[in-house]
């Protein structure tokens, strides 16, 4: 999920810059900054993270530009620390990406849209309905919002990617299904397995770490 220099119109480039910048304002507004500042186990824990997020970004595969796969790891990162946070963390691993060459300077927007914002939303999205609408059980909430979710946000982002690619006249559809979408099931799986084992850690050890699990409902009423 990666668009190399001058791969996309220009039209693309700006509509996501708009995007982006708004949805990233909105972190900078939303997220905890006298907690976070109080509180330096929540700092190291969001530095860490980054840093583990960079290693994560460096390792992909992929046959042709922008076409590249690599793991996310924006599920257990959202859930743990908020959407907020987790696009601000994103933000500057995705940065590093392009200061090391792993990513284009020109398509710094679309790749934040496609591999940051929407895996996040998703995820999200997915965490708000758990809550809302099914049962308050704490495997619900592993298999759901880990697994799954993990799984739903990486073919949400890689579908994004194709579209983006297919509708632009980079790639025919055939060869983005050939060389990408095919191989996304794959690469589902273990997001899924590595976000969730990450979460059921959380979970186990420091439910009170994890901010979107409220332990009160989850486990001390049941």
């Amino acid at each position: 999920m990666s668009f190399s220099n001058e791969l996309v119109s220009g039209y693309w480039i700006v509509i996501t810059a708009i995007v982006y910048s708004v949805i990233f304002l909105c972190a900078v507004r939303s997220a905890p900054w006298r907690v976070l500042l109080a509180n330096r186990v929540l700092q190291h824990m969001l530095f860490g993270a980054t840093v583990l997020l960079t290693v994560m970004w460096s390792i992909r595969a992929g046959i042709s530009p922008g076409l590249g796969i690599h793991f996310l790891g924006l599920t257990v990162l959202t859930l743990v620390f908020g959407w907020d946070l987790a696009i601000l963390s994103a933000t500057v691993v995705l940065l590093g990406m392009a200061l090391i060459g792993k990513e284009s300077w020109d398509g710094l927007f679309i790749n934040g849209v496609c591999s940051i914002l929407l895996p996040v939303a998703t995820t999200h999205l997915i965490s708000k309905f758990v809550d809302k609408r099914l049962e308050k059980n704490f495997f619900v909430f592993l298999f759901v919002c880990g697994f799954f979710a993990a799984g739903i946000s990486t073919a949400v982002a890689g579908l994004a990617t194709s579209m983006v690619l297919v509708l632009d006249g980079v790639y025919s559809l055939e060869k983005v299904f050939l060389e990408y979408i095919r191989y996304l099931p794959l690469i589902m799986f273990p997001e899924g397995l590595m976000n969730g084992i990450f979460l059921t850690g959380m979970l186990v050890f420091h439910p009170d770490w994890v901010r979107s699990f409220e332990a009160k409902s989850y486990i001390d009423e049941q």
